[in-house]
């Protein structure tokens, strides 16, 4: 009789290799064996119940003593990362998986299968991902056996085709086939292959990975629910902190117990918003929203408040350090510093623009307004309003219907102005109308006449974003724009094009609101914040976007701010931590809570006779009364911008980007903060 080959257990990849990083091995990571007692008893009753069975059905093999040999279930071997893998992974990366597989193993605790990967942009989370993924599907300690079938990937619908185009690029188009639901399909199609993917098991897994935008898992979860799921990986992950939201409660309803959350956003001082990301990772890790309350949140926050009694505040640290003991196993956040080791040099400013002389009158004229001073005595109902019209005056006064939103105003209009409804086909943008689109217009013109670079000019307003593309077209330049209205299969067709170091489209519009999350233009190295954003988080995503893997140029970013103006006050609190840890601005709604009438007199006061009101709050000690730096910065922190090189409009002859060097002289730039990555 022939016997069956036997079966020798070998790890997958060699784990002598030359690259071979191994995440599992067994000699190392397995616990020792409990109770081998118990064994010996069921060894008696066994062989007693065997002497009594009768003898038959027995086979041929048995008879012959020839049965096949199992020893035990499956050997244990290591676990090892795809080599094709291991040679592309940076050292932060290495770590980064190994922390995740331990998370979702259960190696750091047997009840919590969860992690949150909090790296900042561009560190590559999602490539650490997809080699925690493809281990997971492909190796397990058990010979010849994978740890999951199938895994989700949840990420915001302009992701989608961007995940399955990464999974391709690091694997290999052989390697597996995801299942990308982009919204091409059918409602009913959809249904039918999710319940094809949802009963599919062993080798009828034709295409174990669904990447879905948040929005389509949320309708389709019914079809999902009862099918386990051996991990999920969640992008953009923020999404995830409001733990009432239907999102989070379908996501919660799938059987998945390995979840990751990715999130470049830190998560913000809001004790709910962490456990909410916390006990979607891990759901029993704080027990409930009101144990944890009980537990964590009211002490803690009782230590922090003004008022506080010495026990209350030793309490508030103790419960603080001890949920941070419990959470901080389950979180690994690095920052961008690490980046300085594998990328150009990053130029960093955030550059003062005085308002053009029409901009002015009409900046004085409203803040002035009988409106405005019944609003600032409390009478007025609509701070938001009047915020939203002087952040778009700062852009350029074509961004408002000055008749009806400046009433009275026409006695400041320069001889040349035609007011917008009497246009007609004449769509001349005049940039001398708004001091930071003359900075703009002169960057172009420069960048177009002595380089090849691209730049990317990033705001929160699409009729910026419409301005913008006016003066593109005037002055002949080739643009690519992407914002919320744009599909989403055709944004990565868009990001590639511009990308392509041939095309001649040199600039690339873009709403943050729209690209924050992932997009990667490292076509461009130049990239200019037109204004800022409430959220520095918003603006952190924003500015990543050239800055990152891949990038081979010096990048030089702008962050335009109009001096002695309300975006001063946004980016002061932007920049102060303190207020901004306490109270996250994150959507309209919140603007009104948190400003006092004190506050809100501040944001609408202009300030005529300043370089930088900012530079004036620093109170700095490295500048001369007349605003010039004689100490040149030390140590720069990126996110406090007092510790930046400060130069005034004098001292840009000395510059090193000649952009701004040609900004001397020239009345509009008032003062450039600039920070230096390494």
């Amino acid at each position: 009789m022939r016997q069956g080959a036997v079966f020798i257990a070998k790890p997958l990849h060699d784990p002598c290799g030359e690259f071979a990083i191994v995440l599992h091995d067994p000699t190392v990571d397995d616990k020792p064996k409990e109770a081998p007692k118990l064994e010996e008893k069921e060894t008696e009753a066994e062989s007693a119940a065997k002497l009594d069975a009768p003898l038959m059905h027995k086979s041929l093999a048995e008879i012959l003593g020839i049965r096949k040999k199992v020893v035990g279930e499956h050997p244990r071997v290591p676990v090892v990362i795809d080599p094709r893998l291991a040679k592309v992974l940076r050292p932060h990366q290495i770590e980064g998986v190994k922390f995740m597989y331990r998370c979702v193993t259960g190696m750091i605790d047997e009840k919590a299968n969860g992690c949150i990967m909090a790296d900042e942009m561009g560190l590559g989370k999602t490539l650490q991902c997809i080699t925690l993924l493809w281990t997971l599907l492909k190796q397990s300690p058990d010979a010849g056996k994978s740890t999951i079938q199938k895994a989700i990937v949840a990420c915001p619908s302009s992701l989608v085709r961007n995940w399955a185009n990464e999974l391709t690029k690091w694997l290999g188009a052989d390697a597996i086939t995801p299942f990308a639901i982009d919204g091409k399909a059918s409602k009913e199609e959809l249904t039918r292959q999710l319940r094809q993917w949802a009963i599919a098991s062993g080798r009828s897994i034709i295409r174990p990975v669904i990447i879905v935008s948040y929005e389509t898992l949320r309708l389709n979860v019914e079809e999902l629910k009862n099918t386990p799921i051996g991990l999920m990986l969640c992008d953009e992950g923020h999404r995830l902190k409001n733990g009432d939201s239907q999102t989070f409660g379908a996501l919660n309803n799938l059987n998945v117990s390995r979840r990751v959350i990715l999130s470049g956003t830190p998560i913000q001082n809001d004790l709910s918003e962490y456990f909410a990301l916390i006990s979607f990772a891990n759901p029993d890790l704080l027990g409930t929203r009101l144990e944890f309350r009980k537990r964590f949140e009211l002490p803690i926050l009782r230590g922090r408040d003004a008022d506080a009694s010495e026990a209350d505040r030793k309490r508030g640290d103790e419960c603080l350090a001890e949920l941070l003991a419990t959470v901080n196993k389950f979180i690994i956040r690095r920052t961008n510093d690490i980046l300085s080791k594998y990328l150009p040099v990053k130029y960093e400013h955030v550059v003062f623009c005085n308002l053009a002389p029409f901009q002015l009158d009409l900046y004085n004229y409203f803040i002035t307004s009988p409106d405005i001073q019944a609003l600032l005595r409390g009478k007025g109902s609509q701070p938001l309003k009047a915020i939203g019209i002087l952040k778009k005056l700062c852009n350029h006064p074509d961004l408002l219907d000055l008749a009806a939103d400046l009433p009275g105003c026409e006695q400041y209009w320069p001889a040349d102005y035609v007011p917008k409804d009497a246009r007609g086909r004449d769509r001349d943008i005049k940039p001398w109308y708004s001091g930071k689109m003359q900075v703009l217009d002169r960057m172009l013109a420069r960048i177009r006449a002595d380089t090849n670079d691209k730049i990317v000019l990033i705001s929160n307003y699409t009729q910026t974003l419409d301005l913008f593309e006016r003066l593109c077209r005037n002055r002949s330049y080739g643009c690519l724009r992407l914002d919320g209205t744009m599909n989403v299969n055709k944004r990565q067709k868009l990001v590639d094009k511009f990308n392509d170091p041939d095309g001649n489209e040199f600039v690339f519009l873009l709403s943050s609101k729209a690209g924050g999350c992932g997009l990667n233009l490292i076509g461009a190295n130049r990239l200019v914040l037109f204004d800022p954003d409430w959220n520095p988080a918003a603006d952190q995503q924003a500015l990543a976007r050239v800055w990152r893997d891949g990038q081979k140029k010096d990048c030089f970013v702008y962050r335009f701010i109009a001096t002695g103006t309300i975006e001063e006050k946004i980016f002061q609190r932007q920049s102060h931590k303190q207020s901004l840890s306490s109270c996250v601005v994150d959507s309209a709604e919140d603007v009104e809570r948190h400003f006092s009438l004190d506050s809100l007199r501040e944001l609408f006061q202009y300030r005529p006779d300043t370089r930088s009101d900012t530079h004036d709050t620093f109170k700095c000690k490295r500048c001369r009364p007349d605003g010039r730096q004689h100490i040149k910065a030390q140590a720069m922190l990126y996110g406090d911008t007092s510790t930046w090189n400060h130069f005034i409009n004098d001292g840009l002859k000395g510059i090193q980007d000649h952009l701004l060097k040609q900004e001397s002289g020239e009345p509009e730039v008032s003062a450039v903060f600039q920070y230096i990555s390494h």
